[in-house]
């Protein structure tokens, strides 16, 4: 299993139209057979920051999962939303695997 986190910041006047993007985007995403997991997370404090998890089932998936439309669809949509370009981190998921959404 890899864990990848997505930081992400938007403009503040961007937020509801970047969350209403994101959560479809891992609504569609949760279809795909790679892909274990994907949460958007949205910081208490500071609502322009995000975090997204996605977790995969094996390390091809996420290259399967930036191929989807709706993948595509989302990064165009969101890109101009950006307050500054988002990071990512990897990781490998130690333990058993993540309970089913």
């Amino acid at each position: 299993m890899l864990t990848v986190l997505v930081q992400v910041w938007v403009h503040a006047d961007q937020i509801e139209a970047f969350r209403a993007a994101s959560l479809e985007n891992a609504r569609q995403s949760r279809q795909e057979p790679g892909v274990a997991r994907f949460d958007v997370l949205q910081h208490h404090d500071d609502p322009t920051r995000f975090l997204l998890v996605e977790v995969y089932r094996n390390p091809e998936a996420p290259a399967a999962h930036k191929q989807t439309a709706h993948y595509q669809a989302w990064a165009e949509t969101v890109a101009p939303m950006l307050a500054e370009p988002r990071s990512s981190v990897k990781y490998t998921l130690l333990g058993p695997e993540p309970l089913a959404p």
